[in-house]
């Protein structure tokens, strides 16, 4: 009670007093520099088409950027952005997979089957094999294409691998975290391998480099064996800044005064990312691309606070659809903009940059209908209104129902139940659970850091399964209007009622044991034969095999398995 009495007392104070009131129009904390001297003698804007330069940074809160008023230090990050244009009202998904994999085939989570949860490296799933990529469709424009990075988008047969996708060259890990320097990542007690590769093999040889360090330098020695008359894309998936929390001693010293611990280690490898982010430009420069470069910046989710993020003044964190979670850090910067150093409201979404970026490229999109994003360069660089009104956060049919949720509340049409949000216009729209949902300030996180837990659960037994916030008004989701307007609940529900029907089969299928590290060498990897995958289509439980044998193998890895796992769990206890 003591603890509820106190946080309760905390966000109360904090909103008397005004902290949750921060000007979302005021100019950049940071000054514009000035005029860039090799400005001047620009070629032609797209004389040829740009290099394009993405960067996705992982598990980065909306506040950790110098340019949102934060306490660490991002000098490359904010330059970049008052050279070019800020995307203040761009949107991404709340947990991996889902923006990788919207941003690699410009379409919702509905419609391409990973509308649940991430890919978890035992799963035989991967990005259906049906989509046309992203870097697929710039390879056909004539680009040379290298990822670089966190693929996290499936990997049990070789077909999924990023090679596979369109990348010429790829430099990363398959899974979703590992250990910075040892590259190492467990998914359970006893199921560990490691997970660096360099094209379709193992990269052993790499063992021991901060992968923040190795990243950027690979992008430096693409760009130094590249010719800049031919026209180049680099996804940079940075692992930074997920956990674990890892980052050089030197950086961590920076931050000796910050008493939360979590959140010294975080502020050093946000810190310590942007400085990779400063070599990587200056690459750009000084092998002869920048000229004629478009470098593109957007986390992939909201921040963990249970790890040192921070996304204040938003609601909610990673894993939820409150601002938070699905609110990005996001700018453009590109010699080649029209309109720079400004802040854009336009309207903006991960998947817009599929087409955006295929246009820029002089692509073809005429032959991959159905996509659900827009180009919105003439936006971004001109200044002109977003073509996208409307964002579909998400439906999940197998997230939890919730407990108050039914399809009375959702008026006869949808079962409020179902964790599902939308925005429309100046409108969203929640049903379901939405996720643990309070504002946690930066200060929560030295004050209070082993209450995190009952800060964010403050809100989280009101008896609720739809909320309704005018979020160009309120964009910190402090005034729920649902009782107050339900002519606008009706009509949100109805956009997701109309979505749904478009939507296809949700692909989690079962893990599989195969996929343990140790029948691939020790090492994350492809395991599934071709024959395998016949039997897995679908993306539900695993059919049943036409090889009784291989079954009867399969169900001895299980129960061998579910032993190993009892005695290590019996040992821990």
């Amino acid at each position: 009670m003591a603890v509820y009495a106190l946080t309760g007392f905390s966000l109360v104070s904090l909103l008397s007093f005004g902290y949750l009131s921060w000007d979302w129009m005021k100019p950049s904390l940071v000054a514009d520099v000035a005029t860039d001297p090799m400005e001047k003698s620009l070629p032609p804007a797209f004389a040829r088409p740009p290099h394009i330069i993405f960067i996705l940074t992982d598990d980065q809160g909306y506040h950790d950027v110098g340019y949102h008023g934060s306490d660490i230090q991002t000098p490359t990050l904010d330059r970049l952005a008052a050279e070019g244009v800020k995307l203040e009202n761009y949107y991404i998904q709340p947990i991996c997979t889902p923006s990788r994999s919207q941003l690699i085939t410009g379409r919702y989570q509905i419609h391409t089957g990973l509308q649940h949860s991430i890919i978890r490296p035992r799963q035989p799933n991967c990005l259906p094999l049906d989509q046309v990529t992203l870097p697929q469709k710039l390879q056909e424009a004539g680009y040379s294409t290298h990822m670089v990075g966190k693929w996290h988008l499936g990997f049990y047969k070789k077909e999924c691998l990023p090679t596979r996708r369109g990348f010429d060259t790829f430099l990363g890990s398959l899974t979703g975290n590992v250990d910075y320097y040892t590259y190492d990542n467990c998914d359970g007690p006893g199921v560990c391998g490691y997970d660096l590769h360099e094209g379709e093999d193992v990269a052993w040889d790499q063992s021991g480099k901060y992968s923040t360090f190795l990243y950027a330098q690979r992008v430096s020695k693409i760009l130094a064996s590249h010719s800049p008359k031919e026209p180049i894309f680099i996804y940079v998936a940075f692992q930074a800044v997920h956990t674990p929390l890892q980052s050089p001693k030197e950086y961590i010293y920076r931050y000796r005064s910050m008493g939360n611990v979590a959140r010294r280690k975080y502020a050093a490898m946000v810190t310590c990312m942007d400085e990779a982010v400063k070599n990587i430009t200056w690459a750009l420069r000084k092998y002869g691309y920048y000229d004629n470069s478009v470098i593109v910046f957007s986390t992939d989710n909201g921040g963990q606070t249970f790890s040192g993020g921070s996304n204040w003044p938003l609601r909610g964190r990673k894993g939820t659809y409150w601002e938070g979670g699905v609110r990005g850090i996001g700018f453009v910067h590109s010699p080649l903009i029209k309109r720079k150093r400004r802040t854009s409201w336009a309207l903006v979404h991960i998947t817009d940059w599929y087409p955006t970026l295929v246009s820029l490229a002089r692509g073809n999109l005429s032959n991959v209908p159905g996509l659900d994003g827009y180009n919105v360069w003439p936006a971004i660089s001109e200044g002109k209104e977003s073509p996208r009104t409307e964002i579909l956060h998400n439906i999940d049919p197998l997230y939890n129902h919730a407990k108050y949720g039914s399809l009375e509340d959702g008026f006869g049409i949808w079962n409020t139940a179902v964790q599902a949000s939308i925005r429309v216009g100046e409108w969203k729209l929640l049903t379901g659970d939405p996720g643990y949902s309070d504002w946690i300030p930066p200060q929560t996180l030295t004050n209070f850091p082993g209450s995190w837990w009952n800060l964010e659960r403050l809100t989280d037994g009101l008896r609720k399964s739809v909320w309704l916030f005018n979020i160009t008004a309120d964009p910190y989701e402090r005034y729920d209007l649902s009782d107050r307007r339900p002519d606008v609940v009706r009509t949100l529900l109805m956009r997701l009622v109309h979505y749904n029907r478009t939507a296809i089969p949700v692909r989690y299928p079962a893990e599989n044991p195969r996929a343990h590290p140790d029948f691939n060498g020790g090492a994350w990897g492809p395991w599934a034969s071709e024959d395998d995958a016949e039997e897995w289509e679908g993306g539900g439980e695993p059919l049943k095999s036409r090889n009784k044998k291989k079954k009867c193998k399969i169900c001895k890895l299980r129960s061998f398995f579910r032993k190993l796992n009892t005695r290590l769990m019996s040992n821990r206890i």
